[in-house]
């Protein structure tokens, strides 16, 4: 039983163990509740109420298994980085599964005893924000303890005397593998544990056990795993932990291009815990070095949205060629789940170090401003009457909006043109830093790209790409 054929079987397999619950970041501790008491002690589980959250949330603690080897998992300590707890639950699904991976199932429950603490932020996690009930970082507060959350986490940490924690995050999509154009899909740190960051035996054990998962990662993600900064800070959970005497692992989940709602970086979270878990409960970090560590690429931010490269752009009388960095800010729609985007101009100038997810050569292409259509359009059903193909090939990117059976911020994603409310007869005709122009990219007379609000379309491939605004 190798680990390299394990990682290979979930990686095959997934769909077997995926939480059929979960299909976009967006949710909230009533979602998970019902999948936390379905889990039996017949399948092997543990579940003790920990405590409650500042706005009197349950907040619980699940262990598996009944080896010396104790190991704390905890994910959401930030309410808006969820991807590691949609991969808990698919792990659950996994040890409450019987199949041809029992073999490996055996050998971690026999000598592992794990402990989850999902969603330690609840209250963050319900109106999807970074810090608790009481406005502050959880992961600033290990020291004075203020949240209760914090104290919950604290004292599970010492009761059990962890000897390897799992510490999961969520990180920016602009992560990217050093100054590469790979994103940072999944970046990996064993925290300093004081300001000289020294690697005493505590620290040296999680930094070969990322060693191990970035051996296994990079089967499946070449390239496309960072390091994160080891600078010390004394005040957070990851570096505390490791001080106090539990070999701390940071996983944090990053961008993976056509994935915004980190579907297939949950599945990644999903293996890589696993194989470590394996790798801890065969001891099969111990072959790897500090050295194999250290040579994990660091991350950068050099990773935007969408890259036009050689726009030819006319200002002040002067005409010259430039690259553009569309950058997308995320908001949360009404009903508190769902999501829509803004897209602002990052940066103009020379970004040969910067990377898009998405790049578009301009050299050869006509730039101009999106139209407006000039016929009003009073209701959504008679917006999706019109051909948008031929709306676009003729440069429109945008419709003029009467209606009022629409009220929200942005536009159905099934309609992918901005609605501009009010007597526009233009969009926004400027390529300027935290602007959101609708650009045209035409060669010999012929529109081959539209960017509305910062998505690519093209008038004869038409997709359901992201969302336009209502101005």
């Amino acid at each position: 039983m190798s680990r390299k054929e394990f990682v290979a079987a979930l990686y095959q397999h997934y769909q077997r163990y995926k939480e059929p619950h979960f299909t976009h970041r967006r949710f909230k501790q009533a979602d998970i509740l019902p999948l936390i008491t379905a889990l039996s002690a017949e399948k092997g589980f543990t579940i003790e109420l920990l405590g409650t959250s500042t706005e009197k949330r349950p907040i619980y603690h699940l262990q598996l298994g009944k080896g010396a080897t104790q190991v704390l998992l905890w994910s959401q300590m930030h309410g808006d980085e969820p991807t590691a707890t949609m991969a808990l639950f698919d792990i659950f699904r996994f040890f409450s599964t019987s199949d041809e991976l029992d073999p490996y199932r055996q050998v971690i429950l026999e000598n592992l005893s794990l402990h989850f603490v999902p969603m330690l932020n609840p209250d963050g996690a319900e109106v999807f924000k970074r810090r608790t009930a009481l406005n502050i970082d959880m992961n600033r507060d290990a020291l004075q303890l203020v949240n209760p959350e914090s104290r919950l986490l604290k004292n599970l940490r010492d009761r059990l005397k962890a000897d390897f924690g799992f510490n999961l995050h969520d990180q920016s999509t602009r992560y990217s593998v050093h100054y590469t154009p790979f994103p940072a899909t999944i970046s990996v740190l064993a925290p300093a544990y004081n300001a000289s960051k020294e690697v005493n035996p505590v620290r040296e054990r999680a930094m070969c056990l990322i060693a191990a998962i970035n051996e296994d990662l990079q089967t499946l993600i070449p390239h496309q795993v960072a390091k994160y900064s080891d600078e010390f800070e004394p005040r957070a959970f990851g570096d505390n932990m490791q001080k106090w005497g539990t070999s701390t692992i940071l996983l944090e989940s990053g961008g993976y291009p056509n994935d915004p709602e980190k579907m297939f970086v949950r599945q990644l979270n999903f293996i890589a815990i696993l194989s470590a878990l394996y790798a801890i409960a065969q001891k099969e970090y111990e072959k790897y070095t500090v050295e194999q560590y250290y040579a994990i690429p660091d991350n950068r931010t050099q990773m935007r949205h969408l890259i036009l490269r050689k726009v030819l752009l006319e200002q002040e009388g002067i005409s010259y060629r430039t690259d553009i960095a569309f950058e997308l800010r995320e908001h949360t729609c009404s009903d508190g789940r769902s999501v829509y985007y803004q897209a602002v101009v990052d940066d103009i100038g020379d970004l040969s170090t910067l990377y898009g997810y998405q790049e578009i050569d301009c050299s050869s292409f006509q730039v101009s401003f999106g139209k407006v259509y000039p016929q009003e359009v009073y209701h959504l059903a008679q917006a999706r009457k019109l051909d948008f193909s031929q709306l676009m090939a003729q440069g429109y990117t945008a419709l003029r909006y009467k209606g009022q059976d629409w009220q929200e911020e942005y536009v159905p994603k099934d309609i992918p043109f901005n609605l501009l409310r009010g007597n526009h007869t233009r969009t926004e005709d400027v390529v300027s830093i935290d602007k959101n122009p609708d650009l045209v990219l035409s060669q010999e007379g012929k529109v081959k790209y539209l960017i509305i609000n910062g998505f690519v379309h093209q008038p004869e491939k038409l997709t359901q790409l992201g969302n336009g605004l209502v101005r």
